[in-house]
């Protein structure tokens, strides 16, 4: 009979995901409220842009670092 363990090597990986995910999700609304807070700026369109890509970003790792975690500690 297999011992059901978690396996680390996964776990490992879906942490660093998890991570690269908290930088994101400080780093979007970040540039978002930089971008908001100057509108006559040159740079207003490409900040608005960048923070709303990043927050997407942001909530597409959580869903991978989440799943990668759950498949390490279920499979």
């Amino acid at each position: 009979m297999k011992s059901k363990r978690t396996n680390k090597s996964i776990l490992v990986k879906g942490l660093k995901i998890m991570g690269l995910n908290l930088i994101t999700l400080f780093l979007g609304p970040i540039l978002l409220h930089i971008g908001l807070s100057n509108p006559e700026k040159p740079l207003y369109i490409p900040l608005v842009i960048a923070g709303i890509v990043v927050c997407g970003v942001a909530i597409y790792l959580g869903f991978k670092g989440i799943k990668i975690i759950m498949d390490s500690v279920f499979k």
